[in-house]
């Protein structure tokens, strides 16, 4: 189930007019390139004494350093640049570089590895249709260089030409480096944007939870406004009522007047109390009026929804007393979010049942559906994993993006609960959802709310 805040962080992720590479980004890597083509072409030539075409390298070289110096003057530091710009910026750093190992011995030149550089920045910054352009142009470049190219720098008298069957081994190797980063990289950028947004949502739920709280803070100033006029209505009423006596046609009007500013007064009493003071009744629940409320919003399906609550066997008389558990919306959230999963999934029943010893607190919700995928049972509760068979949809089809089971467990879990995931074994089919809680997370505090005839508590405890 996906909640409708959801919506703008899941553009965010999906919007490619702007790339996630910033303008400082961009230039500093392209400095540290022209100053490591600077120190390479400093260390052949005096270092080593080889020749090279020394002009045309720096000409290449100079190029990257006033781009540099044109981007940092048209731009702010931390300007973004757009998806378009950003790959025409990386278009070019794959054209120099590959015309400068075109001056340096093409392919067989060692620093040819570098040709990866563009493509993992890409990968981490673009969409994947750009990389991929990308890699094509590093596959031409290296192509072109295995056979034009000016002869690597070397000693003088001594012309260094690797087979030609090694180049395009080296360029295989090449490739096999470029596409593994390329990978790995995008692969990780997207799990963490994917992380980033799929916590924000489980904030924006909660905090729409705070939301409905400080509507109580709300309720407490009205109450405290409209109590001194509700006051002077009830007097007057009542004088009013005294001074016409028993004989006068408003004497019906005004007692109604009174007994409805009485009322008032009765619900702004419950407004203004105090959240230690609110009505037991509601305040807590037991397992099974838990799982009820859980289910309710789920029982308009077309699938049986079945609650069991039993002790474990072998236990004392007061360990098998049904437990009792503190309101809170994010276990009530979280478990109907996985109820609703089962429902969603199930071909005609969802059995939910709770069972506890003098320690733990255990539910299951289970279905008769198809099950959790196998080769997605270690995903199972991370964000944007899809968690049952492609084919197997539901009543609706599946068009959820993979939020639903992460928020309800880590609502649970921030509870104290832990959470499993599991398929039921042959020959029954479906799937099983088990969370448990220790008593002490889970129960309400010794001696709290017991009041007689509570449904987990015996008559005479009062």
């Amino acid at each position: 189930m996906d909640s409708p805040p959801v919506a703008p962080l899941l553009k965010g992720i999906v919007n490619e007019r702007e790339s996630q590479l910033r303008l400082v980004t961009s230039v500093r890597l392209r400095w540290v390139a022209v100053l490591g083509q600077l120190a390479a072409i400093a260390a052949v030539t005096l270092l080593y004494g080889f020749p090279v075409n020394i002009g045309s390298c720096l000409v290449l070289i100079a190029m990257s350093a006033w781009l540099n110096v044109f981007l940092s003057i048209r731009y702010p530091a931390r300007h973004r640049l757009t998806t378009p710009f950003a790959f025409a910026l990386l278009i070019y750093d794959v054209l120099q570089l590959a015309g400068l190992l075109y001056l340096t011995g093409g392919i067989q030149n060692p620093f040819a590895v570098l040709l990866v550089a563009p493509i993992t920045v890409a990968s981490a910054t673009l969409p994947p249709r750009y990389t991929l352009f990308l890699g094509g142009m590093v596959i031409v470049a290296g192509l072109l260089l295995i056979d034009h190219h000016h002869p690597l720098p070397w000693y003088n008298g001594m012309l260094f030409d690797l087979p030609r069957d090694y180049k395009i081994g080296a360029l295989l190797a090449l490739v096999s480096s470029m596409a593994f980063m390329a990978f790995f990289t995008w692969r990780l950028n997207k799990e963490s944007r994917q992380m980033s947004a799929a916590l924000a949502a489980t904030d924006m739920v909660l905090a729409s939870e705070q939301r409905l709280h400080a509507l109580d803070g709300l309720a407490a100033a009205a109450a405290h406004e409209l109590g001194t006029p509700l006051s002077t209505i009830a007097l007057v009423s009542k004088e009013l009522e005294y001074e016409l006596g028993n004989d006068s046609r408003y004497r019906e009007d005004l007692q109604l007047l009174h007994s409805q500013a009485r009322r008032c007064r009765e619900i702004l009493q419950k407004l203004t109390r105090k959240p230690d003071e609110q009505d037991p009744m509601h305040a807590s629940l037991t397992v099974v009026e838990l799982l009820e409320e859980a289910s309710a919003p789920h029982r308009a399906a077309r699938k049986r929804i079945i609650i069991s609550a039993n002790p474990l066997p072998g236990l004392d008389d007061e360990v098998r007393i049904e437990p009792v558990a503190h309101r809170r919306p994010g276990v009530i959230y979280g478990l109907g979010n996985l109820i609703e999963n089962a429902v969603s999934f199930a071909q005609s029943e969802v059995q939910l049942s709770a069972r506890w010893n003098g320690s733990h607190v255990y539910f299951t919700i289970t279905d008769d559906g198809p099950g959790f995928a196998p080769e997605m049972m270690d995903s199972i509760g991370e964000p944007y994993v899809t968690s049952r068979r492609f084919e197997d949809k539901g009543e609706h089809g599946h068009s959820g993006l993979g939020l639903g089971l992460f928020i309800a467990k880590t609502l649970l879990e921030r509870s104290g609960a832990t959470v499993s995931f599991a398929n039921l074994t042959p020959p029954r089919r479906g799937a099983n959802v088990q969370i448990s809680w220790p008593r002490t997370a889970f129960e309400l505090p010794p001696g709290a709310f017991n009041w007689p005839g509570r449904r987990g508590m015996p008559l005479n405890a009062a």
